[in-house]
C-alpha cells in the first residue's frame, strides 16, 4: 500500500486544479461554462472536473488553428526546429513518466505496470520517431516526355481534427499528434470524455516547451451532438482522424461530406488467434492471455476468438484456465495488479450483457463472467477474466466486438476449416498464428484478411511498423512512414523549359 500512496502524491495537487480547454495557446473555460467529471473506474470516485467543450469552442479552436497554419510560424518553421520541439516534448513526458503512468491508471483503470512500461514508453518513442521525420519529408523529380522539368512537393494538409479513444488515451494521442505535427499541420485534439487527463497534461507540456499558439488545441467534451460532431462536420477542418467503434466511424464519414474532408479510421476488431497442434503450447497460452486480458480486453486488436486445434484442446485449456485463475485483479495503482477495472459502468454492463448472451447461445462458461465479490472492488467497474469454451464462429460472442476480458474458444479440426472461419467476420484489424512450421506460418499470414498478423507472439508494436485495418476495421495506416500519407498532400509542378 505504501507504493500506491507514494504514486498518488505525484499528481494529487494537479488533479485539484481546474481543467480548461487549450485554444490558441491559452487555457480557457468552455463557452457554455459547463463542466463534467472524470472518475476513477477502480473506485467510482471523482478525479477532477473538466471543461465541457462544444461547437462554439471547436469554432474558436479551428480559427486559431487556421491562423497558425496560414499565418503563423508552424508551417514556415524550419523542419529541424519543428523536430526540436517534438524532441523536447518527448523529453518532457519522459521526465514525468511516473506521473503520466499514474494519471493514465487513475483515469483508465489499467495496471500501473502497463501504463508505465507500455503506454508512456511507447508514447515517448512515437514522438521521437516522428520528430525524425520532420527533416525527411521529400518530393521527387520525374522525367516526362517533352521539354519540361517536373517535380512533386509534399505539403501539409492544413487543419486536422483528431478524436482519440479511452482505451489508450496517451498512446493514441501520440500516434496521431506525432505525424500530424511533424508534417506541419495544426491540430484540434479531442480526447475521450472518459479519459481526458493525460491529453491535457501533454498540452501543458507542449506549451511549456515552446509550441506556438494555435498549433495544438485541445477540446475536452462529448461526441454526439457536441464537440466530436462539431469537429467531424466543420467546414474549415481539412482532415479528421478517428479511433473508436465502427458505428461512430460511419457517422464521421457521413459528416465529412460537407467539405469532403479527408478521413482516416482505425476501428474495431475481432481477431482470430489460431493455435495449431505443433505450437509451443506454453508460449501460446501466455500469448492468448496477453491477447485478450491486456488492458482488461479493451483493445481493438484483442485476440478474442481463440481457434484451438482439437489435438491440443484439453491440454491447452487446462494450462490456460490455471494461469487465468491465478491472475490478480484489483486497483491499477497496486503494483501487483494484473487486470484492473473496465473504464466505466456502461462498459462493465455491456460486457456482462454479452456474457449472458453467450450462456443463452449454449457456450460453456469456463471461468469468470461476473463481478468480483471482494469488498475492496465493490465500487469499481470490474469484470472477472472470462472464458467461454465449446463455441462456434456464428455465435454473437464470436461475431461482435465485446471490448472486454471475454475469450471465445472455438475448436477446429484441420487447416482448411480454420482458414475459412478466421476470415468469416466483418472486421479485419489483426490476427495471430502459433506454429513451429514456417511454411504454415507464412501461408496463414498471407491468408488472414487483416492489417497486422503476429506469428508466435501477440500485441507487439513499434512506431516504425504500420497499423490499421481491412474491411470494417477502417482505412488508412497509422505509425511508420505510411502515416505520413495521412497528413500530407502531393502537388505536381510542371515547368516549361521550351
Amino acid at each position: 500500500m505504501a507504493v500506491v500512496q507514494e504514486k498518488k502524491l505525484l499528481c494529487e495537487e494537479w488533479l485539484k486544479t481546474e481543467k480548461k480547454l487549450l485554444i490558441d495557446g491559452e487555457w480557457v473555460k468552455a463557452e457554455s461554462g459547463k463542466t463534467f467529471e472524470t472518475t476513477n473506474p477502480a473506485t467510482g470516485e471523482v478525479l477532477s472536473k473538466i471543461a465541457e467543450g462544444g461547437k462554439a469552442d471547436v469554432d474558436k479552436a479551428v480559427k486559431a488553428a487556421r491562423k497558425a497554419f496560414e499565418e503563423g510560424p508552424w508551417r514556415k518553421m524550419p523542419a529541424a526546429q519543428r523536430a526540436r520541439l517534438l524532441y523536447k516534448l518527448a523529453d518532457a513526458i519522459e521526465a514525468r513518466a511516473d506521473e503520466f503512468a499514474q494519471l493514465e491508471t487513475l483515469d483508465n483503470g489499467k495496471p500501473i505496470k502497463e501504463s508505465r512500461w507500455v503506454d508512456v514508453v511507447q508514447a515517448v518513442e512515437t514522438f521521437r520517431y516522428y520528430a525524425g521525420w520532420c527533416t525527411k519529408l521529400e518530393g521527387e523529380t520525374t522525367n516526362v516526355n517533352g521539354d519540361f522539368f517536373t517535380y512533386t512537393l509534399r505539403e501539409p494538409i492544413g487543419v486536422v481534427g483528431q478524436i482519440i479513444p479511452w482505451n489508450f488515451p496517451m498512446l493514441m494521442a501520440a500516434w496521431k499528434l506525432g505525424p500530424a505535427l511533424a508534417c506541419g499541420n495544426t491540430v484540434i485534439l479531442k480526447p475521450a470524455e472518459q479519459t481526458p487527463l493525460t491529453a491535457l497534461r501533454i498540452g501543458e507540456l507542449a506549451m511549456e516547451v515552446g509550441f506556438p499558439a494555435g498549433v495544438l488545441n485541445i477540446i475536452t467534451g462529448f461526441g454526439p451532438n457536441s464537440a466530436g460532431s462539431a469537429i467531424s462536420e466543420h467546414m474549415d477542418i481539412d482532415k479528421v482522424a478517428f479511433t473508436g467503434e465502427d458505428k461512430t466511424g460511419k457517422i464521421i464519414v457521413q459528416a465529412s461530406t460537407g467539405n469532403l474532408k479527408r478521413v482516416s479510421l482505425e476501428l474495431g476488431g475481432k481477431a482470430p488467434n489460431i493455435v495449431f497442434a505443433d505450437a509451443d503450447i506454453d508460449a501460446a497460452v501466455k500469448g492468448a492471455i496477453m491477447g485478450i486480458f491486456f488492458n482488461q480486453g479493451q483493445v481493438c486488436c484483442a485476440g478474442s476468438r481463440l481457434f484451438l486445434d482439437n489435438a491440443i484442446h484439453d491440454e491447452f485449456m487446462s494450462k490456460l484456465t490455471d494461469r487465468v485463475g491465478k491472475m490478480r485483479q484489483g486497483n491499477g495503482l497496486d503494483e501487483q495488479t494484473q487486470i484492473g477495472p473496465q473504464v466505466s459502468k456502461e462498459q462493465q454492463e455491456r460486457i456482462l450483457s454479452y456474457v449472458e448472451a453467450g450462456k443463452k447461445e449454449g457456450a460453456k462458461l469456463v471461468c469468470g463472467g461476473e463481478r468480483p465479490t471482494e469488498a475492496e472492488l465493490a465500487n469499481g467497474y470490474f469484470v472477472k477474466p472470462t472464458i467461454f469454451d465449446g463455441c462456434n464462429n456464428n455465435m454473437k460472442i464470436a461475431q461482435e466486438e465485446i471490448f472486454g476480458p471475454v475469450l471465445t474458444v472455438i475448436p477446429f479440426k484441420n487447416m482448411e476449416e480454420v482458414a475459412a472461419e478466421a476470415n468469416k467476420i466483418t472486421y479485419g484489424l489483426s490476427g495471430a498464428v502459433w506454429t513451429q512450421d514456417v511454411k504454415k506460418a507464412h501461408k496463414f499470414a498471407s491468408h488472414i484478411k487483416a492489417g497486422t498478423i503476429w506469428v508466435n507472439c501477440y500485441n507487439m508494436f513499434d512506431p516504425q511498423m504500420p497499423f490499421g485495418g481491412y474491411k470494417m476495421s477502417g482505412y488508412g495506416r497509422e505509425l511508420g512512414k505510411h502515416s505520413i500519407e495521412l497528413y500530407t498532400n502531393i502537388k505536381s509542378v510542371w515547368v516549361n523549359l521550351a
